[in-house]
């Protein structure tokens, strides 16, 4: 019989760099880790493609969660309503119940990629069996230090921040910038098409729901607007590298966003670390 009083250790990858750069710190530090990604069956091939060459790195397969489940599952079940940041049933549904499941009742300890320079919270889970540790926290690390894992290691940075995808998630991820949905028709046009499809009316009320605020996507790929999009982006990110003492090498990059250029707030870090 397994002693259940000797925690699991369980890393939650998302596809994202930190996540990477955890599992890449922690490797032989804790042999017995745990590697999980909850898959929503609507991730870029990058992120795929990241997972494969973290895996190499690691030895260890990345077990996934949701092989049966993925995103079109509870679009039907909700109705064909989008997920936005006041309906997040995404990240409930396809991250925080899988990962709840997979641990169960044994006592765990997850561990989440918050760097020492960031101000935000990682997953938070009500269940008292499973406590959260935050090794770049305790050491100090920041973002320079996580690109230097990266790099050093080989597994280098995720491969879609190659065309300008600044964070993992969804492929169609309403926390998108609107310049980010340009770079997605871009790099991406067959996964700009199918993220169009989801655009369509709420049978429960008749009202369309967009992927952005105010928006739909047959709009923004209007060349007129792409265009408009591009213009504002370059001068934010102009602006974002006056600015940029101040600034991470992220918020340098992404710019700083338009008034309507996301639907507010943070991504969820759970989709993103």
């Amino acid at each position: 019989m397994a002693d259940t009083q000797r925690p699991r250790h369980i890393l939650s990858l998302s596809g994202g760099k930190d996540s990477a750069a955890l599992a890449i710190y922690m490797r032989d530090r804790v042999p017995d880790m745990e590697y999980i990604f909850s898959d929503t069956r609507k991730e870029l091939p990058e992120t795929y493609q990241y997972l494969e060459r973290i895996e190499d790195y690691l030895g260890k397969r990345v077990h996934r969660l949701n092989a049966e489940l993925g995103f079109d599952h509870w679009y039907e079940v909700y109705g064909g309503m989008i997920p936005s940041n006041h309906r997040r049933w995404c990240t409930k549904m396809l991250k925080l119940k899988p990962f709840e499941q997979f641990v169960g009742d044994e006592p765990v300890l997850n561990y989440v990629g918050l760097r020492a320079d960031e101000d935000r919270s990682g997953y938070i889970s009500h269940k008292a069996n499973i406590t959260p540790v935050y090794p770049f926290k305790d050491d100090g690390l920041k973002l320079l230090d996580i690109q230097d894992i990266l790099m050093s290691s080989g597994v280098g940075m995720p491969p879609y921040t190659d065309w300008g995808r600044t964070r993992s998630g969804c492929y169609f991820c309403f926390y998108q910038q609107k310049i980010e949905w340009v770079r997605l028709k871009d790099a991406h046009p067959a996964l700009f098409e199918e993220a169009k499809k989801y655009e369509r009316p709420y049978e429960a009320s008749g009202n369309v729901f967009t992927w952005t605020s105010g928006e739909s996507l047959a709009e923004l790929e209007k060349p007129e607007r792409v265009q408009r999009i591009r213009d504002e982006h370059e001068k934010r990110k102009q602006q974002a590298i006056v600015r940029g003492a101040n600034l991470t090498l992220e918020q340098v990059f992404a710019g700083t966003a338009e008034e309507d250029d996301v639907e507010g707030g943070d991504a969820c870090a759970i989709c993103t670390i």
